[in-house]
């Protein structure tokens, strides 16, 4: 992610309509924008195996899953961020086309460039939201899966799966095996 020099200072209403017409991903942090870089074969793969998994699980619910073109809005912090899958079970954000606020699942793929934001300061950010109750963050170098769940307290739990675990979400009803989310993923390949 690098900062864009077109635009030193953008409000949200300017981000939000230059992101309609631009070529190109940018994510928004205190008015400044920041390109979006392409992806690896693994996190692609990875990406489309946790969208057809979670998929067939959400039809017919309630819920809505949107993948790495959404915009995930956090007012508090003056962010918006693209997270590689996200599921929102809340009505309001039908009312939004072009980002939605109240996600129930965040799910980051890992990059060597994105690792420790996505685990520090992304992660702080998306604590902000109070109906976010997972936090997912996906592995390209090994399969495993590093969960983030929050409890009754307000507390996030973590919890590592690995080959051979399954990873069960009983808030929306949704059980994979770790090794379903790589399958096709060429692990020694990746770099």
């Amino acid at each position: 992610m690098t900062v864009s020099p077109q635009h030193p200072y953008l409000t949200p209403e300017q981000y939000l309509e230059a992101e309609k017409h631009s070529p190109i991903k940018h994510e928004y942090i205190d008015g400044e924008v920041y390109a979006m870089a392409g992806a690896s074969d693994a996190h692609v793969t990875i990406a489309i195996n946790l969208t057809t998994l979670l998929r067939s699980c959400l039809r017919g619910s309630n819920c809505r899953l949107y993948a790495s073109d959404m915009k995930l809005r956090i007012e508090s912090r003056n962010r918006f961020y693209y997270p590689d899958l996200l599921v929102t079970c809340d009505d309001r954000d039908r009312s939004t086309n072009y980002y939605k606020r109240f996600p129930t699942i965040v799910i980051e793929i890992l990059s060597t460039s994105t690792e420790s934001f996505d685990r520090g300061d992304k992660f702080a950010d998306y604590c902000e939201l109070d109906s976010l109750q997972d936090y997912l963050l996906i592995s390209q170098n090994r399969q495993r899966v590093d969960r983030f769940s929050r409890d009754s307290q307000n507390r996030w739990i973590f919890t590592r799966h690995e080959v051979g675990d399954v990873l069960t979400i009983d808030r929306i009803n949704f059980s994979c095996a770790v090794a379903d989310i790589y399958e096709d993923v060429e692990i020694d390949r990746i770099g």
